[in-house]
């Protein structure tokens, strides 16, 4: 099962959290969208911020790891992390996909 993990973080943070997914296998690639205005409620507060919004493309046998390193960097209390799998896509995709986030060498 390959997946689709969206991410908000602030975007000072963005650069080096994809950097490091991609870095360690957790992830093929990663989109960086910035320009992302969130409006939120946290702790009974209305809260708008600056976001940006992380496109990540992993297998669903790296997941719990990518979630881990995740949430060890991320500076939110409660990061954002929603995980979309999906089985139709590329053939050719889903193959590098699943050699980018290999452990054995390529």
């Amino acid at each position: 099962m390959s997946l689709v993990v969206l991410v908000t973080v602030p975007p000072e943070r963005a650069q080096e959290l994809a950097r490091t997914l991609v870095h360690e296998r957790l992830a093929g690639c990663v989109n960086v969208m910035g320009g992302i205005h969130s409006i939120y409620r946290w702790e009974g507060e209305l809260v708008e911020d600056p976001e940006t919004l992380l496109l990540i493309k992993t297998t669903g046998e790296r997941y719990p790891e990518l979630e881990a390193r995740i949430q060890a960097m991320h500076p939110y209390e409660v990061p954002e992390i929603i995980a979309l799998p999906f089985d139709r896509a590329l053939p050719e995709f889903q193959s590098w996909l699943l050699r980018a986030t290999s452990l054995q060498p390529e």
